[in-house]
């Protein structure tokens, strides 16, 4: 445990006008109050607020926020009160500690519409004062480096509640190192072995490639000093978390990612960024479409910085942030930078954003929420993004999250244009609703007279206000359709545990759900804003599903008509637990495909054929078909023991075809049986991460060019 001295030591290295009695004081306090108490671990439960408070003294904090840290679990866990740390350190320190307290109380990962309420209080406490955040942080920080010693179920919670929540609200204030480590703290409890897989990969990777690191910074160092500029040049690898993201976003092996190698440039000045960016592309090459200048384009946290992706050794693709000094206190400390100090007093960073008005910013277009669901939707799609910046046809800048559509583009330019949307114009060229803008585009949104919200467009938009306006408008248009498709889904779901559904046991569940009728009930499950299991589990929550009774695939799909026949596309081969849409055609009926299918963009303008499906929410039998596209090593063995590794994976190979063969590789396409998306990527997993498996994606066809007659 780090000693009074130490921690006072730590804090004068940047304010050296610290108060070190008082923070003296406070060590001694909570040591008092923590007295007898232990760590999961073995260790005095006090070592815990000093590391805390170390963690917070790396971001230069205020001694407010420091003696805070000290003191955060006094009020909760020991016989401290308020009027005590009030009378002691004074109301701010008393007001900050009780912030802590409270939030620490709050259940932010109750599925019940209390964590929408919890959810305006984290907020209020945010207003009232962000430092009480800043502690929470840094104490869920210590928490997942010290997780080993807590109980397995009781990490995976805390891992789960990191991931969602903590994680992303750090990186949304700006602190992009702990959001890293969280995720990938997280990340070590929730999947350890996709994480052993990637930091596998990375031990050949260096093998293979020598230190490419200090290869690349060398180079670069070289063309800084030819074009006369003065500038620090840091190289790292990406966090294995950042790595499984991009494999997951992206849909790619790790042999086929390129940045997984991330460069920072600090400069003297900001001209000397756009010179340093000119030396970088003058050597290397640029990657098209992977350039953002947030030094021009600020993010609302007040970071600023130049990033480029280009092709350096042997093609490999890094990534480059080129900033200032001040910006890049801004980018380590994110919001925290207006309390940081620097020799003794507060930083004059003149990029440091006002908190007040960071929060204002960020709560301003939650307050008219009206409806408990819409706002924490709203909270957590908006608070825990990225964000891209695109342009009307008249120039105007559109703030919009990472991932966003042409859809939630017209729904932030006006309601009424979201409405009326039929199509967009991306760059001038016409593209499917569905397609995620990324910076710089020019967006024009298509609209028609009659139009009204799909109920597809819930799976296509990504901000909460055109999630909660679509859904809106749907519950008006649409509402005896939903609340007939919600019977059949509630149907479904009770026969499914042996139960039958009654008027009775409808009320019973809107009343715990916290719905005004049965009515509204239907219509919410009907919508997909409620799933078959939360309403079975709302009235008989000891009743689990028999793991054995599996679903006969003639009824895995529910929404079709009485008599309806359906069968999944070849094109997209969906499996239960994708999302779905259903196309239907004349003495056929209906044709299942994934919603991210590219064939549906054929029948765009096709509207009344479109069909809402879901998959049954039981166990589904092994009997669906996938398709794998793999690269495997030619050696001795290999195919036969990825054959055997699928059969260990409980997955029936139904058909095996060699696409190219090349005297170091085999490239086939490897067909299996499975139940569902969990297995198929439980599967991908397994494969990517032998060592002979070049890379493995999932097969799918193209969409056509003709579109087919119904």
């Amino acid at each position: 445990m780090i000693s009074a001295d130490d921690l006072i030591a730590l804090v004068r290295n940047y304010n050296p006008k610290t108060n070190a009695d008082r923070i003296f004081s406070a060590y001694e306090f909570g040591g008092e109050m923590h007295e007898g108490q232990v760590r999961h671990s073995g260790e005095p439960y006090f070592s815990h607020p000093v590391a805390v408070a170390a963690i917070l003294t790396e971001q230069r904090l205020d001694d407010a926020t420091i003696i805070t840290a000290l003191l955060h679990d006094t009020i909760e866990d020991t016989k401290a009160n308020y009027a005590q740390v009030a009378d002691l350190f004074g109301d701010e320190v008393a007001k900050l500690v009780d912030g802590v307290t409270k939030l620490t109380n709050l259940q932010l990962t109750s599925l019940e519409t209390k964590q929408a309420e919890n959810f305006r209080k984290l907020f209020m406490a945010m207003s009232k004062d962000l430092r009480v955040i800043l502690v929470k942080l840094a104490d869920r920080l210590h928490n997942m480096r010290t997780i080993k010693a807590m109980r397995p179920e009781k990490q995976v919670i805390k891992a789960r509640e990191t991931m969602d929540i903590f994680a992303p609200l750090a990186g949304r204030m700006g602190m992009q190192w702990m959001r890293e480590e969280l995720e990938d703290l997280a990340f070590r409890v929730l999947n350890p072995e996709g994480r052993q897989s990637i930091i596998r990969r990375f031990i050949m990777l260096q093998r293979e490639t020598g230190d490419v690191i200090h290869r690349i910074t060398g180079d670069m160092r070289h063309e800084l000093e030819r074009a006369g500029i003065e500038a620090e040049v840091f190289g790292r690898a990406k966090k294995p978390y950042s790595i499984w993201r991009k494999m997951q976003e992206k849909d790619q092996g790790f042999s086929r990612l390129s940045d997984i190698y991330g460069f920072r440039i600090i400069t003297g000045s900001e001209e000397d960024c756009y010179r340093t960016l000119g030396a970088i592309h003058q050597r290397w090459r640029a990657v098209p479409g992977r350039f953002k200048d947030y030094i021009s384009q600020p993010k609302s946290n007040g970071y600023r910085s130049i990033h480029t992706t280009v092709s350096g050794r042997d093609g490999k693709r890094v990534e480059v942030q080129i900033r200032t000094r001040q910006m890049h206190d801004v980018a380590e400390t994110g919001v925290a930078a207006h309390w940081s100090y620097r020799d003794g007093v507060r930083s004059e960073n003149p990029f440091a954003v006002d908190p007040a008005k960071w929060i204002a910013n960020l709560t301003e277009q939650f307050d008219s929420e009206e409806d408990h669901e819409d706002f924490l939707e709203a909270v957590k799609l908006e608070m825990y993004s990225d964000q891209v910046f695109c342009f009307t046809p008249k120039g105007d800048v559109v703030k919009l999250p990472r991932g966003a559509t042409p859809i939630d583009f017209a729904y932030a330019i006006h309601t009424r244009i979201g409405h009326a949307c039929v199509g967009a114009k991306v760059d001038g060229i016409r593209v499917p609703l569905w397609t995620r803008l990324k910076n710089g585009q020019s967006v024009d949104i298509i609209t028609a007279e009659g139009q009204t919200p799909q109920v597809s467009w819930l799976e296509i938009a990504v901000t909460g206000k055109a999630r909660t306006a679509i859904r809106r408008a749907l519950r008006e248009v649409d509402r005896e359709r939903f609340i007939k498709l919600g019977h059949e889904l509630a149907r479904s779901a009770f026969e499914h545990v042996g139960r039958k559904v009654t008027d009775k046991v409808l009320d019973t569940a809107a009343r715990h759900l916290r719905f005004k009728d049965r009515g509204e009930l239907l219509a919410r499950l009907g919508s997909a804003e409620l799933t078959g299991h939360e309403l079975v589990q709302s009235v008989y929550p000891d009743l689990a599903p028999d793991e054995g009774d599996a679903i006969s695939p003639r009824r895995a799909v529910i929404g079709l008509e009485p008599g309806q026949s359906f069968e999944r596309a070849t094109c997209c081969q969906p499996l239960p637990g994708e999302r779905i849409l259903g196309i239907t055609y004349r003495g056929k009926g209906v044709v299942v495909h994934a919603i991210d299918c590219e064939r549906l963009s054929e029948f765009e303008e096709q509207p009344e054929r479109w069909v809402d499906l879901h998959w049954h929410s039981g166990t589904h039998p092994a009997v669906y078909g996938a398709g794998l596209d793999l690269t495997i090593g030619n050696d001795a063995g290999v195919l036969g023991r990825i054959c055997t590794l699928i059969g260990e994976k409980k997955a029936n190979i139904s058909n095996l075809e060699f696409l190219d063969r090349k005297p170091d590789f085999y490239r086939l396409m490897i067909s299996v049986e499975i139940r569902d998306l969990e297995q198929l990527h439980s599967l991908m997993l397994m494969l990517e991460a032998e060592s002979d498996v070049a890379s493995v994606e999932r097969y799918r066809e193209k969409a056509r060019k003709r579109v087919e007659a119904g």
